[in-house]
């Protein structure tokens, strides 16, 4: 229902604004996603549900060029996390503490045992997390993470994303025979996501444990 919700409301964005301003709403989502932590409010709006509902969009009109659209996500996602990463290493810590909410603070904490368990491969596994996307670019800059390093991962990371679920919404829209291996492969994606914020949790509780 969500899904369908938010493609609904890309495919107006479409009729209303056309193809080129469609192309750079969608793209300027994907960046203040990450870059000004607007996803931590709307995730649905700068992450998967927006990128699937934008594939199908280019899969049901010609006005749209599916692999403009997925490469042009994956430039905004590796620009948000860009700026996210110099914030943190800019501002440190006190950035992070600035993030006002209780919810805001433990997430940012749970985000930090994430990093610590996952490392390289956090940057890369947090774009198909909604709160590890957010946050992992930022704390990666605290920590001062080697930028090379992280530079890699996040452009891995950030158009495999990019490419993934773009193209994805896109077969579900055009192709019904691919229409099921579509949603197979999009469960599989999450269940993955899914698997690795469980793994997350349990490290962090176990750390807790060990502090008692």
């Amino acid at each position: 229902m969500i899904r369908t919700t938010v493609s609904d409301d890309v495919t107006g964005w479409l009729d209303v604004l056309g193809p080129l301003a469609f192309y750079l709403v969608v793209w300027g989502l994907v960046f203040v996603g990450t870059a000004f932590f607007v996803g931590v409010f709307i995730p649905f709006l700068t992450g998967d549900g927006l990128l699937f509902g934008a594939g199908i969009v280019a899969g049901s009109t010609d006005r749209i060029d599916i692999w403009v659209l997925a490469i042009g996500v994956g430039v905004a996602a590796v620009a948000g996390d860009q700026v996210a990463f110099l914030l943190g290493r800019r501002y440190g810590r006190p950035y992070l503490d600035s993030r006002k909410g209780r919810w805001v603070q433990a997430t940012v904490v749970r985000t930090e045992k994430f990093y610590d368990l996952f490392g390289w491969w956090s940057v890369v596994i947090g774009r198909y997390m909604p709160w590890a996307r957010v946050f992992v670019p930022v704390i990666a800059g605290v920590t001062r993470m080697p930028y090379g390093k992280f530079l890699s991962a996040n452009v891995f990371g950030a158009l495999s994303w990019a490419v993934l679920i773009t193209v994805l919404g896109y077969f579900a829209a055009s192709d019904p025979s691919v229409r099921p291996i579509a949603y197979i492969v999009a469960g599989v994606v999450i269940a993955a996501s899914i698997v690795a914020g469980i793994r997350a949790w349990r490290q962090e509780r176990a750390s807790r444990t060990q502090e008692v």
